[in-house]
């Protein structure tokens, strides 16, 4: 077998794989409870414009505290 020397090795671990981190990360969960309807408009709103029901949520809760 192929030995490389022991910097090669250290080296190669030494890099990190997957995402870089982000600028402003999302720690904070919510869980929430809807009934059917509510959850049947939520996933038909989501599938038309094409987003993630979290997208949506945080939209609506922007929209919220837009209003004054």
């Amino acid at each position: 077998t192929l030995q490389q020397p022991i910097s090669e090795v250290i080296r190669m671990t030494a890099k990190k794989m997957g995402r870089p981190p982000s600028e402003a990360p999302r720690t904070n969960r919510v869980m929430v409870r809807f009934n059917n309807q509510e959850f049947e408009k939520l996933d038909a709103y989501c599938a038309y414009h094409d987003i993630s029901r979290a997208e949506a949520i945080r939209k609506g809760v922007l929209l919220l505290l837009e209003q004054k």
